[in-house]
């Protein structure tokens, strides 16, 4: 039976900055313009944060019982190490997915905005079909395009929108610069795990490109949001604090350029996470005080 520790680390902490992040840019986006409500930004806080937990648990039960997870190098695994029964870690994501659902919908309620519904649905159908189902898109090369949709422009711009009804050129470039911090994190996951996903037959972008070209798209993925910050910077000057986070990148950038394979690529998935969360923070701040 697993432990406590060990459900919570299945929940995968290192990437819910993935889902808090573009919340706070969504909030920062919206006080900017007036629009911002306290509630609504909790609550959006507590869908994407359930969605997150939702999809690291359905992942670890897919990949697990798929056999994918047999020889993953990287963070504990509650199926694929045996430490949990496939349908406790099944009923997890279940529950977290329907924190997600009630949340949402207590949401759209609020805010009168019912065609977010859809929205939402499609949402939690994507955190499952992940990896779940009979042809899970994460198996079919879509697995970071779904990542830079849905941690960039969804998560972004619906906080946005549903506590202003508007979607602004700040809003988009914050959008951007969350789906590129978040597919970089995706990235460095992947190219990791090449040689496993090989084996197992899980074709990932990463697959697909190859290590050298994977490590140039991990490059170009992170300097992206540094551009927009310059853009953004052009109108919130004080959004160029987000510079900040830059050293963060540095240190993943490093180990990337300099061929680290395996585990020696996990403190790079920790460091673009960590710098997606600061350069989130430092921008949603400067917004609301600008």
């Amino acid at each position: 039976m697993a432990t406590v520790a060990q459900w919570i680390s299945g929940t995968r902490p290192r990437t819910l900055p993935n889902s808090i992040a573009p919340v706070l840019v969504g909030a920062g986006a919206a006080h900017h313009i007036d629009g911002f409500d306290p509630a609504y930004s909790v609550l959006a806080l507590v869908v994407a944060v359930a969605l997150q937990i939702g999809v690291n648990y359905a992942n670890d039960y897919s990949d697990g019982i798929r056999g994918t997870d047999a020889n993953r190098v990287g963070p504990f695994r509650l199926v694929g190490s045996g430490a949990a029964n496939p349908k406790a870690v099944r009923t997890a994501a279940f529950a977290a997915l329907g924190v997600a659902a009630v949340a949402g919908l207590v949401l759209v309620v609020l805010s009168g905005r019912w065609w977010m519904v859809a929205f939402g649905a499609v949402c939690i159908a994507a955190a499952w079909f992940y990896t779940g189902g009979r042809k899970p898109y994460g198996y079919s090369g879509l697995g970071e395009l779904a990542v830079f949709l849905f941690f960039g422009p969804a998560a972004v711009l619906g906080t946005l929108y549903v506590q202003t009804g508007e979607i602004t050129g700040i809003g988009i470039g914050g959008a951007i610069a969350m789906g590129c911090f978040s597919t970089g994190v995706m990235i460095a996951n992947s190219l990791r795990d090449i040689p496993t996903d090989l084996q197992a037959g899980k074709r990932t972008l990463s697959t697909t490109l190859g290590d050298k070209d994977s490590r140039r798209l991990y490059l170009a993925l992170v300097t992206v949001p540094f551009l927009l910050t310059l853009a953004i910077g052009l109108r919130v000057p004080l959004s160029l604090l987000s510079l900040l986070a830059l050293p963060l990148v540095f240190l993943g950038a490093r180990r990337v350029v300099k061929g680290a394979k395996g585990r020696d690529l996990i403190p790079v998935l920790q460091s673009t996470g960590l710098a997606m969360l600061v350069w989130g923070v430092i921008t949603s701040v400067s917004l609301a005080l600008d």
